[in-house]
């Protein structure tokens, strides 16, 4: 299969945050994303790129 990644921009590098990435959804001001098998995590960010091809989501993470 051939899933997205989730990854966090820190200091100008991707930095994994989650693997085999089924859904990303707005939720009370953060983003909810949610693996194929059920995790889900939390995070306060934007989405900056969004690669199909290379199967990457990038977030840039905000402190608002």
């Amino acid at each position: 299969m051939c899933e997205a990644n989730a990854y966090v921009l820190k200091d100008g590098k991707e930095e994994l945050f989650l693997e085999a990435l089924d859904t990303v959804e707005p939720d009370d001001g953060r983003l909810r994303l949610t693996s194929i098998f059920g995790e889900q995590k939390f995070i306060k960010g934007k989405i900056t790129h969004l690669s199909l091809v290379d199967h990457k989501v990038i977030i840039e993470q905000t402190d608002e």
